[in-house]
């Protein structure tokens, strides 16, 4: 078995092509073998004596499909796919998708804000389930409170009171819109 993760950022998005993220998976999977796996030697070799600057998008699916073929389940976890850019993270689903209709042993775990649930319907939505979870009121402020205190702990007095709740009641107000 092998938990393999993504966790997208959009602070990152030039480095966030479909190709980078799926050639991160296959490197995660690669690291876990005691020596590089032959498909993947192989297809670099082969890339380089093309004079190519590296492997394309279809190739990289179909060598991550060959590498997790020895493995008897593989988790394939993506953190945010929301923060990916939409150019990108349509091609980057479309490579999820390819994958999961090759790969039956691979199984997705995808985390996203509910703007981008279409997509991830029609491309990814057999034999899904989806959970919608919302924020808790009660967590988002015990939680707050607890880092303005340890916040006024380290330094007494920078924060007001009337400058926590400004903090508070725009927390609350910004994590009610998700």
């Amino acid at each position: 078995m092998a938990v393999i993760f993504l966790y997208c950022d959009y602070q990152a998005q030039k480095d966030q092509s479909a190709v980078n993220m799926i050639g991160g998976l296959v490197r995660q999977i690669a690291s876990r073998a005691p020596r590089i796996p032959s498909e993947i030697q192989s297809a670099f070799d082969e890339s380089k004596q093309e004079g190519s600057d590296g492997l394309g998008l279809p190739d990289m699916v179909k060598l991550f499909v060959q590498v997790v073929g020895s493995i008897e389940v593989v988790f394939l976890c993506v953190d945010a796919v929301d923060e990916v850019s939409p150019q990108q993270r349509l091609k980057f689903l479309r490579a999820l998708q390819q994958i999961v209709q090759e790969a039956s042993n691979v199984r997705l775990f995808l985390t996203g804000r509910p703007h981008i649930r279409t997509e991830l319907d029609k491309l990814l939505a057999k034999n899904a389930y989806s959970i919608h979870i919302v924020a808790d009121r009660g967590d988002i402020t015990r939680y707050l409170s607890q880092k303005m205190d340890d916040d006024d702990h380290q330094d007494p007095g920078l924060m007001t009171e009337d400058l926590k709740n400004v903090i508070m009641e725009t927390m609350l107000e910004k994590a009610s819109e998700m």
